[in-house]
């Protein structure tokens, strides 16, 4: 039987970063930066006034007393105007906010220092050289590293970009993940319940799983326990996929045939992993063009069977899959935040397996944490899993979970 550690070891092992590509700044959102972004120009260009006001030579404000003398005003400049214009000594420009400030003004009085005049313009007070300005290269200096790779794209960091005039940035984009859910008893929660029917869950909470870890999901949907039908629906995806998950059809049985379609394949192997739930599992890396293709040298995508039990599948899915996700958007941080909670009550735990029990998380750094299972933790059910915003982890050497023992608990949300 693999260890959970050996299997995350071989899991992240093959989680190479997908290759960066050059994408416009809507496509680069939550990505990773791949290059650093070295500015190429100033921001701003020129000087450029901060306030609404006017634009004067400090010097020309100066008078005994605070009140400083009349000035005609000169011109207007708005936040769109070219900029080149020279200030005449002695004379005051109304500007925007924004707008170029002219050659030689070296300060900008704002507007509600002022009697708001339009022809002449008085000053409640001196001005002082620099006040209201916003010099060439204040914001960012040609030649400067403003953005470092491994830097996570947000609304902040495309406002630099698009200000340096970068409409494209070099990103690790979001891995394409395919969803394929084996069972020739499933059935759309659309369509009308039948004998023998289940409803098929899987893929619709590994879609959401995938989006929220940053990737995009391609939900292929329900495929039959055949052999030629899931082996054709695998052939079809991989050309479009970075990574891929199957769900379901691990049984030994003879009926399902995840286990004849993938034994064969590339680096795939089946194994018995030391946890509960989500038992067996299925990964290795296959050719990306084609399940008989030998890429040598050539790109290869990793691929996931997880057990087709709901709760099975997303708890796999947080400890190997997403760690996986992350790694290949090219994240550093790859796991989720856990927390040292204090059990409110005791069960038993399976010897030599790491047990995963969906668990309320409540408290503060500060008063400390406490977990409650949700649930019968020996059976676990997609309604505890639903209202859990934990997983209670309890080792493998530990037999039993006693009220008072402190447990790891991996924090599945806020």
């Amino acid at each position: 039987m693999r260890t959970v550690q050996d299997h995350l070891a071989a899991v992240l092992a093959a989680a190479a970063p997908v290759a960066p590509l050059d994408v416009v700044l809507h496509d680069a959102t939550g990505c990773i930066l791949a290059a650093d972004v070295v500015a190429s120009v100033d921001v701003p260009a020129v000087a450029v006034a901060a306030r609404d006001g006017y634009a004067v030579a400090a010097h020309d404000t100066y008078a005994s007393g605070a009140q400083g003398p009349a000035l005609p005003v000169a011109h207007d400049l708005h936040s769109g105007s070219p900029a080149g214009l020279r200030h005449v000594g002695g004379t005051a420009v109304r500007v925007a906010s924004g707008a170029p400030l002219p050659l030689g003004a070296d300060a900008v009085v704002p507007v509600e220092e002022t009697d708001r005049g339009q022809a002449r313009v008085a000053f409640q007070r001196v001005a002082t050289a620099g006040q209201h300005v916003r010099v060439a290269g204040a914001d960012v200096r040609a030649g400067e590293t403003v953005l470092t790779a491994g830097t996570r794209l947000g609304a902040r960091q495309i406002a630099l970009a698009a200000a340096l005039g970068r409409g494209r940035l070099r990103v690790h984009p979001r891995p394409r993940v395919v969803l394929l859910s084996v069972g020739s008893e499933l059935i759309e929660p659309t369509s009308a319940a039948r004998p023998g029917t289940v409803f098929e869950a899987d893929g619709h909470a590994l879609e959401a799983a995938v989006r929220d870890a940053g990737a995009t999901p391609v939900r292929v949907g329900a495929v039959p326990d055949e052999l030629a039908a899931l082996r054709e629906a695998l052939e079809d995806q991989l050309v479009r996929a970075d990574l891929v998950v199957l769900t379901g059809g691990l049984s030994e049985l003879a009926h399902d045939t995840v286990k004849d379609v993938l034994a064969p394949l590339g680096t795939v192997r089946l194994d018995q992993v030391a946890m509960t739930p989500g038992l067996r599992h299925g990964f290795g890396t296959v050719g990306a063009h084609g399940l008989d293709v030998v890429d040598a040298g050539g790109r290869t995508v990793p691929l996931f069977a997880l057990q087709g039990h709901p709760v099975a599948a997303q708890v796999s899915f947080e400890v190997f899959v997403r760690p996986a996700l992350r790694a290949m958007a090219g994240h550093t941080e790859l796991f989720r935040p856990s927390v040292a909670a204090v059990a409110t009550e005791g069960w038993a735990s399976p010897p030599g397996l790491r047990q995963f029990v969906p668990a309320s998380v409540l408290g503060s750094p500060d008063e400390g944490y406490r977990a409650t299972p949700i649930g019968d933790p020996s059976a676990p059910s997609t309604t505890a899993l639903a209202h859990a915003n934990a997983l209670a982890v309890v080792g493998e050497g530990d037999v039993a979970v006693h009220p008072g023992s402190v447990l790891h608990c991996l924090v599945l949300e806020g």
